[in-house]
């Protein structure tokens, strides 16, 4: 939100316009003029008796005034009294009351006389009256003793004293008594109780009446209240009853509202025009009434009417003739209610329609004085010149009175002199001086010349031209020197000579000519205008939520004329920042460090230049967890529930969520919190189920958005009767751990399970599907027992049943276990393989009978291991695998074996006790496959047309090898491929020279072993052919030279200078050939066949001198 306040503008252009209206009229004091009063003191004017008086008349006029006052309707001769002087060139009274003078003797009606030869102007009559502050009177105050219930009223009556003192009730410790609906005090100072409690028995209530203009303060002596309840009046009869007697005191009775004040149903009120209007109405009853106020026929006026003392008392303020009528006051409580009409006249002192206005006249003008007042009755009008009832005024010719008008014609110099008008009825009076003053003058420009005026742009601008001349002189305005009238509805022309230009431009800065003329001469004045562009907040504060202990800015980024100055002022909530370190104002932001609680509110940047004011603002909202619950309370305590309540915590701008129950077990787990329930976070209120045998305690925590607060206080504790358990131990299990036992476990119940004292195990079982009795033990609070002397594997009927010293739980249910197990008994048998491929096969058993398990069926657990490579006929250690497969399946899959193999297997039972005996082992061989990657490919003693190949034999041959495959094919300079050769050899050939190359060439060979199966993976390696041996020899005398050796360098930069370039455009979308034929001869088989182009021989130097470098 942005405000934006304009000192050029609306409020203060009228402001400047008003006051150069009455400047206007101001004869300039170098002219004669008869007096004005310019100050006097008020109408009605209470002093201090110790201190002096100080009667105020100040007046101004040419020439100077002298002063004259009366006293009571006389002359007041102060020459003749030495306590009262008159201030020099002053009008204004000093009574020395201080020096042995006393106040009471100066009471009386004053009026002040200001006169010079042109008239006399008066002062309103001031009434002086000390201010009194009488002592209270001695009285002895009987004691209040009150029942319960009743009303009760207790009287101040304070003394009358001037002004009328301020009361107020307090007790013997200086401290305020509380009010409330119940009990507050009246207008007239009486302390009301619409109905006492026993709360109110004191000794201590004291009337205070404080008298402002004295600075005392007086107090009446101490009432004393005593409250009888029903409670102690029943108790103190029962003490002085005998027993046959049969009395009680009633108990409180409801009682509906009657009025206390005002008495009766209707009452009158008489109140003043403009003044404040206070109506009261205070109701006895129990319950405590409420008061509601309507006004009969009509709508209490908006913005004006306020409720006070607890809605107790209406008040309305500035009140006018509108607001008189009937007001109702209605008491209302659940039994019903009461009403009382106040009827309410407003009448009016005389108040100002026209009030007369001082004239100026050159001889010969004629003119008017009017004087128009309204008053509720209607006031008196009445003319006075020169402080003399203008009837038996001396005559003037050029004067004729009118009513509440005198008309002037054809005045000459002596014309002039001040006249009053009374306005008068019984609430009140106005007075008021208004001279005639009859000058011949020539035109004079008040204003200062070349004043500059500044003002906002689309604002409005007022250029002063205050003026004095007699006759009243024509003004005229022009912009510029030598301008053109300004005319039209662009200008507004003000009687008193200003110019408005209602919305200023930028162009409309510049100079403005003022001319003044009259019959008796013309003069002109110059002044500026500068029109200045508004102030902006162009980046305003923003709506932020902050969580407390964060920080946080405000932004308030502007823009101004360059011409002015800008000042950036912070408030928050309408206010200077606070003097806290943590607010960090800079050029154009607001920083908040660190932030608090306090912190929350609004906050408004504003900007001021001379001429304008622009504001905006943002609220910051601190969020945090909210405060713990507080007041929990414990009700309608059941054997099995209770209803807890509690009252929130401040929910910290971040409304609460849930609410969580948590509770405390300080029997069987002191200090140990457990979560209970969680409920909405606009339930205040929970009925809580409970368990027996439990001494509770509860606590609450709030939640909202931002998190958990701290737990409350815990409540008061709560400890339930003990009863029967209502629940049985859980997980039940029945497993043996021997052969020849059965162990029973369960899961215990928790100490508040227990529901009581003494809890104990019932622990039953019996083999099942046997007719068997059951047989059963009890046992202390533990979670296991062993039955020995079991049969191995068998079921049994188990059940754990809870008690205490109150008696056992439910019945609880059975559960079905079994007695320990043994090792199986059985190996598997037929078991057959079937061998799929080299590397997989499956196998098949019969399954064992299920009582030579002896026990759970797990599942098999095959064995399976390689006895030799059938290739190798070599042993190596014996690495045994197991698979197992779970349950019942009597099939499964072996894979990762090893081809051209033989291996074994056999077959066990697995239980929960272990593995049965192993099956007789099974061989089996799996077939041949392909062989692995020869084990190295090494390329040795390359001479011009031949290369020698050496090689390891396969790691994994997988079966007989029948030969290797040899593939090689010649790669030229652009890396193109060359013919692809192939080679068969012999499985026992380990090496192998090459014959009848090409010399300088270099070769990719591709070497794989076969069985006969296939082809295995193959290895690949790249060899050269040397060059011819004298090209070599001058090559390396070449090689010494030293220019070979700076060519070898400049050809080496303009390889590397052409490989930057190919790198530039292939990454501008071109190919990089080198690398596509790379690519191209990773794998031979997929490439065609290339004949030989004669090109291989050619690379040969080429790529010995391309590589030299590097």
């Amino acid at each position: 939100m942005m405000k934006k306040k304009r000192l050029s503008a609306s409020k203060a252009s009228l402001v400047l316009f008003l006051c150069q209206m009455i400047s206007a009229l101001d004869v300039p004091l170098d002219l004669s003029q008869p007096p004005t009063i310019t100050q006097q003191s008020p109408k009605d004017y209470i002093v201090d008796p110790r201190e002096n008086i100080v009667i105020q008349c100040e007046a101004k006029g040419k020439p100077p005034p002298s002063f004259s006052w009366t006293r009571n309707g006389t002359h007041f001769d102060i020459d003749k009294d030495a306590q009262v002087t008159m201030k020099p060139n002053s009008g204004t009274l000093v009574i020395n009351i201080m020096n042995g003078g006393k106040a009471e003797a100066y009471e009386g009606i004053y009026q002040c006389t200001a006169r010079n030869e042109r008239g006399a102007a008066i002062s309103n009559n001031i009434v002086i009256r000390p201010s009194r502050s009488p002592l209270w009177t001695k009285e002895k105050l009987e004691p209040h003793q009150v029942r319960e219930g009743d009303s009760l009223v207790l009287h101040c009556r304070p003394p009358v004293g001037l002004p009328p003192p301020i009361i107020f009730w307090m007790d013997n410790a200086f401290q305020r008594l509380p009010q409330s609906e119940r009990v507050s005090q009246g207008l007239n100072g009486d302390l009301y109780f619409s109905n006492v409690q026993p709360e109110d028995t004191r000794e201590d209530y004291i009337c205070y009446a404080r008298f402002n203009h004295t600075q005392t303060i007086q107090q009446k002596q101490p009432i004393s209240v005593k409250v009888f309840s029903m409670d102690s009046l029943n108790d103190t009869i029962a003490a002085n009853l005998s027993d046959t007697d049969i009395y009680g005191a009633k108990p409180v009775t409801e009682k509906q509202p009657i009025l206390l004040t005002p008495t009766g149903s209707t009452s009158t009120k008489v109140e003043l025009r403009g003044s404040v209007l206070l109506l009261e109405c205070i109701a006895a009853g129990l319950p405590t009434p409420g008061i509601h106020w309507i006004k009969e026929g009509g709508e209490l006026p908006a913005n004006r009417t306020f409720f006070e003392n607890f809605k107790k008392t209406l008040k309305i303020i500035d009140v006018s003739e509108a607001d008189s009528g009937n007001y109702k006051c209605i008491a209302r409580n659940i039994l019903g209610s009461a009403y009382h009409v106040i009827s309410v006249t407003v009448k009016a002192a005389p108040y100002w329609i026209t009030a007369p206005r001082n004239l100026v006249l050159s001889p010969g003008e004629d003119g008017t004085l009017i004087c128009r007042a309204n008053g509720n009755p209607k006031p008196n009008i009445s003319w006075l010149a020169n402080g003399v009832p203008i009837a038996i005024a001396p005559e003037d010719p050029s004067r004729k009175v009118d009513g509440d008008t005198i008309i002037f014609s054809h005045v000459q110099e002596r014309s002039s002199a001040v006249y009053q008008c009374n306005a008068s009825n019984e609430y009140g009076y106005l007075l008021a001086n208004a001279f005639v003053n009859v000058l011949a003058e020539p035109p004079r420009i008040l204003t200062p010349a070349n004043k500059l005026y500044q003002v906002i742009a689309d604002s409005p601008a007022l250029l002063d031209c205050a003026y004095f001349g007699s006759p009243k002189p024509e003004i005229e305005w022009f912009k510029g020197v030598k301008g053109s009238i300004l005319r039209g509805n662009e200008y507004v022309f003000h009687d008193n000579g200003t110019l408005e230009i209602p919305v200023a431009q930028k162009d409309s800065t510049g100079t403005y000519t003022c001319v003044a003329r009259n019959e008796l001469g013309k003069i002109q004045n110059e002044v500026q205008l500068e029109v200045k562009d508004p102030t902006m907040i162009i980046k305003q504060p923003e709506y932020k939520v902050i969580q407390r202990y964060g920080q946080v800015s405000f932004e308030c980024i502007i823009k101004h004329d360059s011409t002015l100055l800008a000042t950036v002022t912070w408030l928050k909530d309408n206010d200077e920042l606070p003097d806290d370190e943590r607010f960090l104002v800079g050029k154009d932001n607001l920083t908040i460090m660190n932030v608090t609680d306090k912190d929350d509110g609004t906050y408004t940047c504003i900007v001021n230049t001379t001429l304008d004011s622009v504001s905006a603002s943002a609220v910051l909202t601190v969020v945090a967890r909210p405060n713990p619950p507080f007041d929990l309370e414990l009700t309608g305590q059941l054997e099995r529930s209770v209803e807890l309540s509690w009252i929130p915590g401040d929910e910290n701008n971040s409304p609460i969520t849930s609410f969580v129950i948590e509770y405390e077990d300080g029997l069987h787990e002191p200090g140990v919190w457990h979560y209970q329930t969680e409920v909405p976070g606009t339930q205040t209120t929970v009925q809580l189920k409970l368990s027996p045998y439990v001494n509770y305690s509860f606590r609450v925590i709030a939640v909202n958005e931002i998190g958990r607060s701290q737990p409350s206080e815990p409540s008061e504790q709560y400890l339930t009767k003990s009863a029967n358990p209502d629940e049985n131990p859980s997980n039940v299990q029945g497993i043996g751990s021997e052969p020849d036992n059965l162990v029973i476990t369960w899961e215990p119940l928790k100490g508040f399970q227990s529901n009581g004292p003494g809890l104990q195990y019932k622990v039953s079982w019996r083999q099942k599907d046997v007719d068997d009795e059951w047989t059963s033990v009890i046992v202390a609070n533990v979670s296991k027992y062993i039955v020995s002397g079991t049969p191995t594997f068998v079921p049994y009927e188990i059940k754990v049943q809870a008690l205490n010293d109150l008696g056992y739980a439910p019945e609880p249910s059975e559960v079905i276990g079994h007695s320990g197990e043994d090792l199986p008994m059985v190996a598997p048998g037929n078991v057959q393989v079937h061998v799929i491929n080299s590397t997989l096969a499956k196998v098949h058993w019969d399954p064992v009978p299920l009582k030579t398990v002896r026990g759970h069926l797990q599942g098999y657990k095959v064995y399976y291991w390689k006895v030799q490579s059938l290739s190798r006929r070599s042993r190596r250690h014996v690495e045994k695998k197991i698979l197992t497969f779970r349950g019942n399946k009597t099939f499964g899959m072996l894979p990762g074996l090893e081809p051209y193999s033989s291996y074994k297997l056999n077959v066990r039972v697995v239980n929960g006790k272990g593995e049965g005996p192993a099956s007789p082992d099974k061989v089996f061989k799996t077939p041949e496959g392909v062989p692995s990657s020869p084990s190295f490919l090494k390329i040795t003693n390359p001479t011009l047309d031949s290369l020698t190949l050496e090689w390891g034999s396969p790691t994994h041959p997988n079966g007989v090898l029948t030969s290797y495959v040899l593939k090689f094919q010649p790669i030229n300079n652009t890396h193109e491929l060359g013919p692809l050769v192939e080679i068969r050899i012999p499985a026992n050939e380990s090496s192998l020279i090459l014959k009848n190359l090409n010399y300088s060439t270099r070769y990719k060979f591709y070497f794989n072993a076969q069985t006969s199966v296939g082809s295995g993976s193959q290895i690949t390696e790249e060899a050269v052919t040397i060059m011819d041996e004298a090209m070599a020899s001058r090559q390396v005398d070449i090689a010494t030279q030293g220019w070979f050796i700076g060519l070898m360098c400049a050809v080496a930069l303009l390889i590397l200078i052409l490989l930057i370039v190919c790198f530039i455009r292939r990454n501008k979308g071109g190919k990089y050939p080198v690398k596509e034929k790379e690519d191209a001869h990773a794998d031979p088989e997929i490439q065609p066949m290339k004949e030989d182009d004669g090109t291989f021989g050619e690379y040969r130097l080429f790529s010995f001198v391309s590589s030299a470098p590097f």
